[in-house]
């Protein structure tokens, strides 16, 4: 694993992380499987490594795989199975969205019971 996307991204799905993501690996579910949830994921055989992707997030769902707070440790291993299923994940659309606001980031956060 290099960079992982949590479930801070949860149906959040902005898509400013895609837009300058080099080599496209980050990815979006279009399967029939309740196990992934409506978020972007980090194909980690296509991942470089480069961590552009960390700060263009406005939700904060990105963290390098060592950094991944507890409570978001499972969505490690989800990341991770993209590699047996990769057929079923695509590149999306990149959509432009209006950023959340600070308070929005932080609702989004006590969702999670994450703080920074």
């Amino acid at each position: 694993m290099t960079w992982v996307i949590t479930s801070l991204c949860r149906d959040k799905v902005d898509m400013a992380c895609v837009e300058v993501c080099p080599v496209d690996c980050i990815v979006q579910f279009k399967g029939d499987d309740p196990k992934f949830p409506n978020q972007l994921y980090i194909d980690p055989e296509e991942c470089i490594n480069c961590g552009v992707c960390e700060p263009e997030c406005p939700w904060e769902a990105i963290f390098e795989d060592e950094q991944v707070p507890e409570v978001f440790v499972k969505d490690t291993e989800l990341n991770a199975v993209i590699t047996e299923r990769r057929e079923e994940f695509e590149v999306p659309e990149h959509e432009d969205v209006d950023p959340p606001t600070p308070e929005q980031v932080e609702e989004n956060r006590q969702k999670w019971a994450y703080s920074a």
